[in-house]
Formats: structure tokens, C-alpha cells, sequence
């Protein structure tokens, strides 16, 4: 793993100056399920699956995979988390990176760990769990304290145009088979200081309180208001809303490990546990690999060629790895022999050809050392 940075470094040396700014880490475990019985090291999870349970430690920014440890299947999320951080930390800070942030769910709030993050200057946003100390503190907050969160629309109507929304069938069926539906109506949030029991430092304690109606079938049951808390360092600059949707972004690497299975790369198909992990840090690597070639894409020219080549890399960085290899690499193409050159004849014209030549343009310069 750590004779992969070298590859990386040199990829992250041709992005702009910006790119610097700020390396956004996360953790997280996930659970590799397999049915063999001879496997060594594996365990049974809280589920009751067998397998191993993987800790992933992935960078935001460019969804790149830094460290993959496997562990017994009833190993806990944030096990051996903090060395992990640590690593990834020192990898981003020598490769240049300006700042860096660490995220995680509750499982990975590694309190005993703060203060020494915090007095390295290293940010953190982490989930909490619910503990009565904290729903009793906000319980006690006033109500000038709160206010309503306001969420982007996931969809943007781009044209003035509008269309009927089709049925909810999903919630037909609930309500016919009068199953508990929990509706989500307001959402509020607040703060407030907080110094946890490992810690000597106080940090901003953001606590998001949601208002839920809970219905049988077409009858209303009571009214719920769960409580989720976030403990971070940010600046008070960064206001509530925002710490908000920082922790939510951190789903997005429920995406790269989603992906990483189906591509058959967080699988165990060997017999122990060393040889497992070592299959699933070849096949994140392919994962890498779709990354750093995004990344090869140079945004340099005028504005609008700057802008386009800066689109490409989005979409070609946010690509599905099954799209990424049915547009990028399952290329129908003749390769020829002639006077001495290799002529590569693509056989049909797919939009994604142009990200491909761009591509293709990027990485036949001669790399900025």
C-alpha cells in the first residue's frame, strides 16, 4: 500500500495549485460476506454474517482508495481507525496539501484522539452517538437556539416547464399492508459547546433535531423527534447548516465501497485472512487507477477549452467503474501495421471518444515534476 503512493504523488504534482487546499479523509468498515467455512480469520457480525470487515480509508476529494486493512468479521468499524488517519494525514501533508479534515460516522469519533488531531491543526467532523447527556442538553436548549434547516433540492428544474410526478407506489403499499411510515416534516439545528470525557479541549457539538410523523397505515401514532449529533472544530465561520451537509457528503463513500464489490475487488475468494486482504488492495487498485486517469486530465488552455477538459475530468472522476470500462476501455478498434506504425482505427463514434482524446493528449506530455 504504501509503494502505491509513489504513482500517486506523481499524479497529484500536475493538478492545479487549488487542488491543495484541502484533503478531505474518511473512514469506514464495511462487511465482505462469504459462505466458506475454511476461511482462517473470519467472524460472525452483529447480523449473524460471516466474513471479514475491511476498514476503508478513502480520500473525498478524488475518491481514491489510501488504506484498506482487513479484519475479522466481528471486529469492530473503528478498529485500528486512528493509526489509519494518522497515515493518511502524513501521506497528504507531505504530498502538499495545505489543510486536512477528517470525517466519519459515530463509530469513528475516536475522542481519545481529538486533542492530539486538534492541536496538529488537523480539522474533524464526526458523528455521536445519541447519548442521553446530549439529548439532554439540547432538550435544555432555548428555542431561539434552533433554527429550521433548509436542504438544496436533490433536482433542478432546469426548463420552466413542469410534469405531473408519477404515483408513489412504495407508499401505497405501506400504507395497504398499514406498516409503520415515519414522515419526515421539519428539520432544525443548533449547537453548543462540548468537552467529551477523553478530552480536555471544548469542540462545537452540532445537533440536528428532526420532526418525524409516525402513521399506521392512514392513522396518525404519535409525533417523533430524533436527535443526531456531530462534534467538529471547525471555525465558527463554518455555521451549523454547513457542518450539516459536510457530515451528509461523507454518504459518498458508501458509493466507492458499493462499487468496489460489485467490481469484485471487496470479495474474499482465498483462504486466510493475510491473502484476502492483499486480493482486495489489487482489486481497489484498478479503482485507483479509473482515479489517477481522470486525474491526467489537464485543465490548461483558454477559458472555455480549460472549463471543458475541467467538466470531463468531473464526469470521468464521478463515472460508474462498469461505464468507466465500457466507454474507456471496451473500445471496439483495428490495430494496424504499417511503414513501420501502429495505426489504432476506432470502428464507432460514442461521445465519450472526445473525453477519450483528451485523455489521450493529456498523458502523451511530459509530466510537471
Amino acid at each position: 500500500m504504501e509503494a502505491l503512493h509513489e504513482p500517486r504523488r506523481k499524479v497529484w504534482q500536475q493538478q492545479p495549485d487549488s487542488f491543495f487546499d484541502l484533503a478531505i479523509i474518511e473512514g469506514n468498515g464495511t462487511m465482505v460476506e462469504t459462505y466458506g467455512e475454511k476461511k482462517e480469520g473470519i467472524g460472525m457480525n452483529h447480523k449473524r454474517q460471516w466474513g471479514y470487515h475491511p476498514l476503508v480509508m478513502t480520500l473525498a476529494n478524488t475518491r481514491e482508495v489510501l488504506y484498506l486493512a482487513n479484519r475479522s468479521g466481528n471486529r469492530p468499524s473503528h478498529e485500528n481507525a486512528a493509526g489509519y488517519f494518522d497515515r493518511s494525514v502524513r501521506l497528504c501533508r507531505d504530498a502538499g496539501f495545505r489543510k486536512v479534515r477528517l470525517r466519519g460516522d459515530t463509530d469513528f469519533s475516536q475522542t481519545t484522539h481529538l486533542d492530539r488531531w486538534h492541536n496538529d491543526e488537523v480539522e474533524f467532523v464526526f458523528g455521536m452517538d445519541a447519548m442521553k447527556n446530549l439529548i439532554g442538553i439540547a432538550e435544555s436548549l432555548p428555542n431561539s437556539a434552533w433554527s429550521e434547516l433548509k436542504r438544496k433540492p436533490k433536482t433542478v428544474n432546469k426548463t420552466k416547464k413542469t410534469r405531473t410526478k408519477r404515483p408513489n407506489y412504495k407508499e401505497q403499499f405501506v400504507v395497504e399492508k398499514k406498516y409503520k411510515n415515519k414522515i419526515l416534516k421539519q428539520e432544525f439545528v443548533a449547537e453548543f459547546d462540548y468537552s467529551p470525557t477523553a478530552c480536555r479541549n471544548t469542540y462545537r457539538m452540532i445537533v440536528l433535531r428532526k420532526q418525524v410523523k409516525v402513521l399506521k397505515g392512514q392513522q396518525k401514532l404519535f409525533d417523533d423527534s430524533p436527535y443526531f449529533f456531530h462534534i467538529t472544530n471547525l471555525p465558527k465561520k463554518v455555521t451549523p447548516p454547513k457542518i450539516v451537509a459536510e457530515a451528509n457528503d461523507r454518504c459518498d463513500q458508501e458509493n466507492i465501497i458499493a462499487q468496489g464489490k460489485a467490481m469484485g475487488a471487496l470479495a474474499a475468494p482465498l483462504n486466510d485472512l493475510a491473502s484476502n486482504w492483499a486480493y482486495m488492495v489489487m482489486g481497489m487498485l484498478a479503482w485507483n487507477l479509473q482515479c489517477w486517469l481522470s486525474l491526467s486530465i489537464r485543465e490548461a488552455g483558454n477559458a472555455a477549452a480549460g472549463g471543458k477538459r475541467r467538466e470531463q475530468k468531473r464526469k470521468l472522476l464521478r463515472m460508474d467503474f462498469s461505464t468507466f470500462r465500457q466507454n474507456m476501455i471496451l473500445i471496439p478498434a483495428q490495430i494496424l501495421r504499417s511503414s513501420r506504425r501502429l495505426i489504432y482505427r476506432i470502428l464507432t463514434w460514442t461521445p465519450s471518444l472526445e473525453t477519450f482524446f483528451s485523455l489521450h493528449e493529456s498523458v502523451s506530455q511530459p509530466l510537471l515534476t
